[in-house]
């Protein structure tokens, strides 16, 4: 079954097209990943999905729920945390969350109960009962994503989640991603960070400029450009010669030749007793699979953060 669904949404905002017929099925319990460069529409998605904006075309649901037609009932599935932490710096950690609670409805003793647990489940026990304006960037990121789970939503909605964390702030966070969607939640991330949507998501979307341009897993959109690549480097500037002569490099320096591989061993091994052949001894050998770092500049106008 699929958590999110959407057929042909478009939006524009006078004369800028924001989104262009985006097309894009989530199935429950799965984490979707939708990467672009700055512009490219990630958010403005993000905000139809969660019945804040309306589609100027095509339609989209959640959790079988229209979101123009039926935006109360999707309101009651989901869950958002924006690009920046919608805390309140004036209340503790634990005063937070007790209010998040009341306001969707839990019982006084209930809303403390979900506090407490949540403060543990996100390593906040100890910073429970201090004000948030005291927190760390990481800990009020936390707090945030705490607080949109306060009534356990089936879909949850991260823009761009980890924007301005530290390396440890972000690793912790990917893990709490991870328990997430093991405990069968649907995840619904947009980020500019390409190893995030390779770490996390199921499936990837990549959009620019209101398209989409590719979609799949992360294998298969490294796929798409290009196989794997050695890269061998010489001691001199006329083996390089020798090299390139022989070779059809796909890419070369003053040091070194790059070649298109399967990456197995037998095909190194044949590849540097070709070079011993033609008086080209190799120094050095390092073999370069395709990461979403290729992906993201092969097939957007665009860089990643």
């Amino acid at each position: 079954m699929d958590a999110i669904q959407v057929q042909g949404v478009s939006k524009s905002y006078g004369a800028q097209q924001v989104l262009t017929g985006i097309d894009l099925a989530v199935p429950a319990g799965t984490v979707f990943g939708l990467l672009g460069p700055n512009g490219a529409g990630k958010t403005t998605l993000v905000r139809i999905l969660a019945t804040l904006v309306r589609p100027d075309a095509g339609r989209a649901s959640v959790v079988g729920h229209d979101v123009v037609t039926s935006a109360f009932e999707v309101r009651q599935k989901i869950s958002l945390t924006g690009q920046y932490a919608a805390v309140d710096e004036l209340q503790t950690g634990r005063e937070n969350l007790v209010m998040v609670g009341r306001l969707r409805r839990l019982g006084r003793s209930a809303a403390r109960r979900r506090a407490v647990s949540l403060l543990e489940r996100f390593d906040l026990a100890e910073a429970g009962g201090k004000l948030v304006k005291t927190y760390s960037g990481g800990m009020r990121r936390r707090l945030d994503l705490a607080m949109s789970l306060v009534t356990e939503p089936p879909v949850i909605f991260l823009d761009e989640p980890t924007t301005g964390l530290d390396p440890r702030s972000r690793q912790q966070m990917w893990s709490f991603v991870r328990e997430l969607a093991s405990g069968g939640s649907t995840i619904f991330l947009t980020t500019q960070y390409l190893e995030e949507a390779d770490q996390l998501a199921d499936r990837i979307m990549l959009i620019d400029h209101g398209v989409a341009v590719a979609e799949g897993t992360a294998d298969s959109l490294k796929v798409r450009v290009g196989g794997e690549r050695v890269s061998l480097t010489f001691a001199s500037a006329s083996s390089v010669a020798l090299a390139v002569a022989d070779l059809d490099p796909v890419a070369s320096t003053a040091t070194s030749v790059t070649v298109a591989t399967s990456g197995t061993a037998a095909e190194v091994r044949e590849l540097l007793d070709r070079m011993d052949k033609i008086g080209a001894p190799v120094d050095k050998v390092a073999i370069h699979r395709p990461t979403l770092d290729d992906v993201f500049f092969a097939l957007t106008g665009g860089g990643p953060r």
